[in-house]
Parts: structure tokens; C-alpha cells; sequence
């Protein structure tokens, strides 16, 4: 049964496939670990049913580093510390038990994914580059290049009203790129290479989750 839940999964970079008709496929690689079901929040005790999904195994020499109280939950659950760890809803939570073991194979009947991460951070951009803007005429003459134009007015209220485009910070936001297709997954490895770019620099987490729009079938 395809899962109803995200995984995590790490950014490794780019490569490209060729498919049965011989085009290039240009995919983005993401290689996670065995995800270990570390809680099983019940609708008598907290009120919903959920799964705390954990992932990324840490040393043991580095176990020391992590707070007591994340040492001893997963020591109540029976598991090894891991370092990351994302909770999903679930519909049947007696399907599930404390340190089942749940992996990239689950999205095998999976033909699209949405991917989730942290875009990379540009520091501070001018509104061509953060908002696109045209500019002005690349002449020699002109005094307007790559800057905003007039973003007030003389008359009332004689000022610029909040909310515009301007230049600032960029990058470093929560990304959701939706309906990438799954082009191939590797269990043994536990990779997904899906199709196109996803957010992030290489070794960033991403989430990796059924696509939730149903137009997303009908992509070819």
C-alpha cells in the first residue's frame, strides 16, 4: 500500500538518465536511511494519531552531544539516537509498532512526490535579481539601470505604501516544489532520483511526500 507520509532524505546533487525512448532525463539524487518509528502518538493519550518517523543514525561518540531528554526517548523506545526526526498523520496507527523500519521502497506505487527544503541562502539582492524587474535602458545616457523606479506618488497619502517589492534579504525560505516525478528508487542504496531541480544546497534535508494535487496523474 503506498504511504500517506513524507520522508526525509539528504540532497546529493544532480545526474542525468536516459529513458526507454533514449531523451535525457536530468534528475535531482536524495539518499536517505531506514526511517524507525520511534512514538506512536494515540487519540486517547495526546489527543490525534501519529507517527514520529527518525532518521539519520548518529556515533556513538558523538550520542553524548545530544540533549538527555531526546537520549531517553529513544532509549524508552527501544531504538538508536538518531538525529533527525518529523512527525506524519496516519489513518491506521495499528498497522504500525515501535521500531518498525520504513525506507524508500514505500514509494515504489508513487508516481509523483512533492519535495520540501530550505532554498539557498543569496544574502542581501536588489529587486532584479530578487524580484525580476526589468531595469531601465542599458544606454549611457540613462541614469537608470538596475534599480526600482518611482514607488510613491506626490498627492495623498504622499508616500510608499507598504507590502511593495524592494530589495532585501533573499533565499533561506521554505520551498515546496510540487509533482516531481519519480524516475527510479534503489532500495538497497535507499536513493529516489526524481525529475528536475529541487531546493537546497547539496547535503541539505529535504522532505520527500506524496503529491497532494491530483493533476499531478496526468503529467506525462
Amino acid at each position: 500500500m503506498a504511504p500517506k507520509f513524507k520522508l526525509m532524505g539528504v540532497k546529493q546533487g544532480m545526474m542525468q538518465l536516459f529513458d526507454e525512448k533514449g531523451s535525457v532525463v536530468v534528475c535531482s539524487v536524495i539518499s536517505t536511511e531506514k526511517h524507525v518509528v520511534s512514538q506512536l502518538k494515540k487519540k486517547d493519550t495526546d489527543g490525534y494519531e501519529a507517527l514520529q518517523l527518525a532518521c539519520f543514525k548518529v556515533k556513538p561518540s558523538k550520542a553524548k552531544n545530544l540533549p538527555k531528554p531526546q537520549v531517553g526517548h529513544y532509549k524508552k523506545a527501544g531504538v538508536e539516537p538518531r538525529a533527525k526526526s518529523c512527525e506524519v498523520r496516519v489513518e491506521n496507527l495499528d498497522s504500525y509498532q515501535l521500531g518498525q523500519e520504513i525506507g524508500v521502497e514505500s514509494f515504489q506505487e508513487i508516481p509523483f512526490v512533492d519535495v520540501i527544503g530550505v532554498s539557498k541562502g543569496k544574502g542581501y539582492q536588489g529587486v532584479i535579481k530578487r524580484h525580476h524587474f526589468a531595469g531601465g535602458p542599458a544606454a549611457h545616457g540613462s541614469g537608470f539601470h538596475r534599480h526600482g523606479g518611482s514607488c510613491g506618488m506626490r498627492t495623498s497619502p504622499g508616500r510608499c505604501l507598504p507590502g511593495q517589492k524592494k530589495a532585501g534579504r533573499m533565499g533561506g525560505e521554505r520551498v515546496t516544489v510540487e509533482s516531481l516525478r519519480v524516475v527510479k528508487i534503489d532500495a538497497e542504496k535507499q536513493v529516489i532520483l526524481v525529475a528536475g531541480p529541487i531546493p537546497g544546497s547539496r547535503g541539505g534535508l529535504v522532505y520527500i511526500a506524496p503529491a497532494k494535487k491530483k493533476l499531478a496523474q496526468k503529467k506525462k
